[in-house]
């Protein structure tokens, strides 16, 4: 396998000794940089030429070989993650970035599936890129300008050509058309440098000029430059030869130099010849007439890359420029010519872009445009356009799953706008995009004081009726729900929606995300029935034609009808709803998806509940693993799974297992939300039960008191979170022989569940159901009468199979677990 290395240089000449010397580091890391008395700054010696003639050289002596660009640090994990998929691993778009690059250094250094494979570092000088090098059977080649790398691996030093590969190069270039004597001069007057040789063969080439004529030429460009002063941060040899070339093509093709100074600031990666056809329509008078003109476009490409100014490669269709001659367009240029230049690739970028981050069928395109971002220096750019494309790639980059470099770049662009004023609006759109990523991320702690700190901005600055008021709103709801202010989330949302849909319509986008965040609150407040509703009302809406959403929205949606479904009782459906669901998932995000694992998680809660146990364990567990490894085990999504696999091991009478991953997951919990959430809380009557059917009947009382305490005063006495830990505690007064506690307890906890739920809602069918129980231990009236009716509900409501009608034909206690809900 061959990816992504630059085309060959067919004219590559010499370098015999560092070729061989390469090729003995294999099963090693390798640094080529420059010798120390060699080419500085902007390079210009070789190093990335030598790295691609020895791909190509030794290509059938490795199974991979992969290039990756290195120069922008946080880009490298992208490159990296993209081998993912011809390694056998699940795609970055699928478990993210980070984790991709993750999988892909640990499969090459345990050598599966490959053992001899080349990773070739290009352009590499930021020191942190060690993190992604792997060790292990094959070979990884570093180029870099930075001569440091020297003190970590086996270093190559590279330097000038020799006098004889200078000959040697110059007459394998112009064949006849230059002696050896003529090849010495112009070698000796360039200094050998092959970046300037490359060019002066490149011209003498193209033209009729003989040598003594170049070398005047030459001389006079050198002299202009001493007399200037313009020689002293580049080469001059390099500079001088750079000019000669840049006069001769003004000559012959002027409008091609408009092309090449655009070039001079884009990165120094490849850029997609795409930028300008689809960027065609954007505001840059310098390529007015190119744009307009696709057959002069072609030609000045052409020509450009006959004098060897540009490097083209027509099968990826990319051109690109080496940094030094980059360098050297841009100080050629007064200080509001390269603003001119600056800005009109900034257009050029905006203008071709997807203009949907989230569509995971664009996210090429976009990964081809991210390299220009940083070099091009777009964050400096006012123009709205640009910026919202800035802010688009920041979109892309957490859509994909490549968090922690959206967070990098979202963070920068906050602080450079944010100087001249920090409640600018592109300042508050940016906050938008960096609470969303923290909130991905699990940083729940982080982002409330941000939400709440940027909707205070955002009104000041908008109003209260900008739709950047009502997107602020809804990402505080979002915050509060994760902070456990569930009621307060709640009276939020409810007065959002209201707005929304006077102020945007009943059906706009931002109207079905506000209207899916009070769906969340209603289930969040043990409103069942209304979040059943309304999850199915937005995904009806979210689903026609004339209103699309991305296949993750959808996903997350129908997920969301499935386990509302399973909270009201229809288990059986929940696991219908929720198997279509996970189907779907699969086929258009992946299994390993973050929205495809939670849909997968629930799916698991819904056949514990109506009894599929073996189905759910397994579920359960796979769920676990790839959240742990997508998230790491304190993120909230890996913890929920966690307790779910606990509650499987539970009701398939796995006690001992269920009880230590209960209580690793009890202590956790506070180190995510803190001790008073109700998360917290509530995960505490999951260890209780646990205590209590292992025989520790006092300490499941004494957790499940504690936590329908705080959880009432969080949530109130209402609450299902609340009935289910009074369920609970029923039973473990029963167990500790106080019979008659037990029974009031169940009887007063039975009216408050019909009251809120109705009598065949499964917590209510289970109370009646230990309520029985506890009548008939103390002789009260009426008690063979509720067993009977508890009886009669089982087999009206949920199949023979389901562990809550087994466990009650059985004469056995039922217990009331707890699942966390999405937030």
């Amino acid at each position: 396998m061959f990816e992504r290395v630059p085309p060959r240089n067919r004219n590559f000449t010499g370098r015999e000794s560092l070729l061989h010397q390469l090729r003995e580091g294999t099963r090693s890391v390798t640094a080529v940089i420059p010798l120390p008395q060699a080419l500085q700054g902007y390079g210009g010696v070789g190093k990335t030429h030598l790295a691609i003639e020895y791909a190509y050289r030794y290509r059938s002596h490795y199974d991979l070989i992969w290039w990756i660009p290195a120069d922008q640090y946080y880009l490298v994990s992208s490159a990296l993650a993209a081998m993912a998929p011809h390694l056998g691993l699940t795609p970055a778009s699928v478990v993210g970035v980070e984790e991709a690059a993750d999988a892909v250094r640990e499969a090459l250094e345990q050598g599966a599936p490959y053992n001899n494979w080349l990773l070739i570092f290009d352009n590499a000088e930021d020191a942190r890129i060690e993190k992604f090098i792997p060790r292990g059977p094959g070979h990884v080649i570093i180029t870099s300008r930075d001569p440091n790398w020297d003190d970590q691996f086996r270093s190559l030093q590279v330097d000038v050509f020799s006098r004889e590969e200078s000959i040697e190069f110059l007459t394998k270039r112009l064949g006849s058309r230059i002696t050896r004597e003529e090849a010495f001069r112009l070698a000796d007057k360039l200094g050998d440098l092959p970046l300037a040789l490359e060019q002066v063969g490149a011209l003498q080439r193209r033209s009729t000029m003989t040598v003594d004529d170049y070398i005047e030429l030459l001389d006079k460009q050198t002299a202009r430059l001493l007399d200037t002063d313009r020689a002293k941060d580049y080469p001059l040899t390099m500079t001088a030869a750079w000019r000669v070339s840049m006069s001769l093509l003004e000559e012959r093709l002027p409008i091609a130099l408009n092309l090449l100074r655009c070039c001079a600031f884009f990165g120094p990666d490849p850029i997609p010849l795409d930028v300008y056809r689809r960027g065609n329509k954007a505001n840059a008078p310098s390529l007015e007439k190119l744009l307009a003109d696709p057959i002069m476009f072609d030609k000045s490409v052409k020509e450009l890359s006959r004098y060897a100014l540009i490097r083209s490669d027509p099968d990826n269709r990319t051109i690109q420029v080496h940094r030094l001659i980059q360098a050297l367009l841009r100080a050629d240029l007064d200080e509001e010519r390269q603003t001119q230049h600056r800005a009109e690739v900034h257009r050029l970028l905006a203008g071709s872009a997807p203009q949907v981050p989230d569509d995971n069928s664009k996210w090429g395109d976009f990964a081809d445009l991210v390299p220009h971002v940083g070099p091009s220096q777009l964050l400096g750019s006012s123009e709205p356009e640009v910026r919202e494309f800035a802010l688009n790639v920041v979109r892309y980059l957490y859509s994909s799953g490549n968090y922690p470099s959206a967070l990098e770049l979202v963070d920068t662009f906050i602080n450079d706008w944010g100087k001249s004023r920090e409640n600018h609006p592109d300042v508050l759109r940016a906050r938008r995009h960096q609470a969303n990523i923290l909130r991905r991320m699990g940083e729940y702690s982080t982002v409330y004081d941000l939400d709440r700190a940027t909707l205070d901005m955002v009104i000041a600055e908008f109003g209260a009726e900008h739709p950047e008021t009502l997107i602020a709103t809804n990402g505080l709801g979002g915050s509060m729900r994760a902070r456990g202010d569930f009621r307060t989330a709640l009276e939020l949302d409810e007065e959002s929606v209201r707005q929304h849909e006077r102020l945007l319509g009943e059906d706009h986008v931002l109207t079905l995300r506000a209207k899916n965040s009070l769906a969340l609150d209603y289930g969040l407040n043990s409103r069942y029935e209304q979040a059943r509703k309304l999850h199915t009302e937005v995904y009806l809406a979210q689903s026609e034609a004339l209103n699309p959403a991305s296949a993750e929205i959808v996903l997350l949606s129908r997920n969301s009808m499935a386990r509302a479904v399973r909270l009201t009782n229809g288990f059986e459906e929940a696991c219908d709803t929720g198997e279509a669901a996970m189907a779907f998932g699969v086929q258009k995000l992946g299994r390993d998806h973050w929205a495809t694992l939670i849909t997968a998680k629930d799916l698991s809660i819904a056949q514990r509940r109506a009894g599929a146990l073996n189905e759910a364990i397994d579920i359960a567990r796979d769920t676990h693993t790839r959240l742990t490894r997508l998230f790491g085990a304190r993120h909230p999504d890996t913890i929920a799974a966690a307790v779910n696999v606990s509650n499987v091991l539970r009701v398939r009478g796995d006690l001992a297992e269920a009880y230590e991953l209960a209580a690793e997951m009890t202590r956790t919990y506070p180190l995510v939300y803190g001790d008073e959430h109700p998360f917290t809380l509530a995960c505490m009557t999951n260890l209780a039960i646990l205590h209590r059917l292992l025989g520790k009947p006092e300490e499941a009382r004494v957790l499940n008191e504690t936590a329908r305490d705080g959880l009432t005063e969080r949530l109130g006495p209402d609450h299902h979170y609340v009935l289910s830990c009074a369920v609970n505690l029923a039973s473990d007064l029963a167990a500790l022989g106080r019979r008659e506690e037990a029974r009031q307890h169940g009887e007063a906890t039975l009216d408050q569940l019909t009251r809120l739920f109705g009598r065949d809602h499964f917590l209510a069918m289970a109370c009646a159901a230990n309520l029985a129980l506890d009548r008939e231990a103390v002789g009260a009236p009426d008690a063979d009468k509720l067993k009977a009716e508890a009886a009669d509900l089982y087999l009206e409501r949920l199949d023979l199979g389901q562990p809550d009608a087994v466990t009650a034909a059985s004469g056995n206690r039922i217990d009331c677990d707890f699942d966390p809900l999405p937030i």
